[in-house]
Parts: structure tokens; C-alpha cells; sequence
């Protein structure tokens, strides 16, 4: 048995997790209190649970347990990128790039499923899917999450799809997404140098429940579009901000869609017809 005591009690659990050596899902957890942020910084609390490991857990998961054979784990150093990668590119490129979101550029080549170099191509790429899933696996073994073996295929013929699941993949998507957007940036950033390939990451249903999130909100917002030809979103965190721009710019071809940053650094989307102020 164990007491913790961290800001929040999502830290708390975390903490708790890795001082025992388990899953969160693997531990009985009493709450002696609650955090709280006080008044004007006054009576401030935080959060402590006191943690112990749930034995019949742990030996159910010893009973099931997936066996993934280590690998070198030193292939994302050689491969991640400094922030000067994007250097010299516009702020879109900038901001599909760290957002790792299944990012494509244009390109006019004609796509035939039939041809001989899309046949190459795709059994090239179904190739890589199993390279990545067998090194991102032997990458995640470690970690104290419990999450099932992770899944990688082929989204379509320029982007990989990775998908997270498990008990506690949600865990691995972080405060308003934080920890998503991180992982997100670290794996785009390991296939596109090392594949020349795009990236749609899942965790536990996340990016489908943002998609259709933001698609309710898209409605409203091109009936304004369509009315008044132009139109700026609402602050969008960095995820929301991805799709919206990706769904607007196919939905709006003929227009200027672009993100833009407050002062304060948040992030929103203009739609407007080209050299319109």
C-alpha cells in the first residue's frame, strides 16, 4: 500500500501506477482528497490517494498475457526531426506537421488501382504496415498501460492508420488531448522521414469522436460560408483545428481557407475568397 499526493488525481493514478509497477485498472484506489484550486490561490488542495495492487487483476492478465518480443529501440532517434524541418514552409504545412494529422500534399499524378507501379506501390506499403507495427509493438511493450497489441494498416496509399485500444489507451490521449497530439507528432515524424508516408493515428476512438464532433459544428458553420461567403471558427484546440481545416478545404476548393493564431496563441480557421482582406 502505497499514499500519493500530486496536483491532480489523474497525476495521483499515474504516479501510483508506475510506484507499483502496473496499470491503473490493476489498482484499488481510496481518494483521501480531493484537489481543489481554492480561492485566489487561498485553501488550495491537492489531490492524495492512498494505492494498492488488485491481486485477482494482475493474475487474470498473467493468465491472458500477449507475449511481444523485444526490439531495438533506438529507431526514433535516428529518425525524429528538429522543428527546423518544417522551415521555410507556410504556416498550413507548419501546422499539419506538428499536429501529425494524415497531412498529404497535392500532386497531379493520375491514380490507377490497375497500373503496374499502384500494384508496386500498395504491396510496398502493406510491407511497411507490418515493418511498423512489429516496431512500434516492440517500442510499447514496456510501458506500465495496459493496452492490446497495436494495429497498423493500410488507410490509404499515402497514409498508414495505428490504432490504440485497450483498458488504458485513453489514458495515452492526456488532458484536452495533450498526450495525443505529442504522440502524434513523434510517430509522423519517424514514418514520413523514414517512409515517406502520412499518419492517421487512433486511440481509443478519439480522432472518430473529434471528427464527428466537429462535423456537427461544420454545419452551422457553412450555412454562414455559403450565406456571407466568408467566416472564422471558434477557437479550436489542436486536434479540432486539423479536421476542420482538412474538411473545409475539400468542401471549399475556390476559397482561401488558412489557420490563424491570436495573440494569445489559439488557433481558429478563416475561409474567404483569395486576395479578399
Amino acid at each position: 500500500m502505497i499514499k500519493i499526493e500530486a496536483v491532480t488525481l489523474e497525476e495521483a493514478y499515474k504516479d501510483a501506477a508506475t510506484a507499483l509497477k502496473c496499470s491503473v485498472t490493476e489498482m484499488v484506489v481510496e481518494i483521501v482528497q480531493v484537489p481543489s484550486s481554492g480561492f485566489l490561490g487561498l485553501l488550495k488542495k491537492s489531490a492524495i490517494i492512498v494505492a494498492t495492487i488488485d491481486k485477482s487483476k494482475i493474475a487474470t492478465k498473467e493468465q491472458k498475457s500477449i507475449k511481444i518480443e523485444p526490439i531495438e529501440q533506438t529507431f526514433l532517434n535516428d529518425t525524429i526531426l528538429p522543428v527546423s524541418f518544417v522551415s521555410g514552409q507556410d504556416e498550413e504545412l507548419q501546422e499539419d506537421l506538428e499536429s501529425g494529422l494524415n497531412y498529404t500534399a497535392d500532386y497531379d499524378d493520375v491514380y490507377d488501382e490497375d497500373s503496374p507501379t499502384t500494384r508496386e506501390k500498395r504491396i510496398n506499403i502493406d510491407a511497411i504496415s507490418k515493418e511498423v507495427q512489429k516496431e512500434i509493438n516492440g517500442l510499447f511493450a514496456h510501458i506500465c498501460f495496459e493496452i492490446d497489441p497495436i494495429e497498423v494498416s493500410v488507410y490509404d496509399d499515402q497514409t498508414l492508420l495505428i490504432e490504440f485500444r485497450g483498458e488504458d489507451a485513453a489514458l495515452l490521449i492526456g488532458k484536452e488531448g495533450y498526450r495525443y497530439k505529442a504522440l502524434s507528432y513523434m510517430l509522423f515524424n519517424w514514418i514520413n522521414a523514414k517512409y515517406d508516408l502520412q499518419l492517421r493515428l487512433e486511440i481509443a476512438e478519439f480522432l472518430q469522436n473529434q471528427e464527428e464532433s466537429i462535423d456537427r459544428y461544420l454545419k452551422g458553420f457553412c450555412e454562414s460560408i455559403d450565406k456571407d461567403g466568408r467566416a472564422k471558427t471558434k477557437i479550436l484546440d489542436g486536434v479540432l483545428v486539423q479536421i476542420a481545416l482538412k474538411e473545409l478545404r475539400e468542401r471549399y476548393p475556390e476559397k482561401y481557407v488558412v489557420i490563424r493564431s491570436t495573440r494569445e496563441g489559439l488557433k481558429y480557421i478563416m475561409v474567404n475568397d483569395y486576395h479578399t482582406n
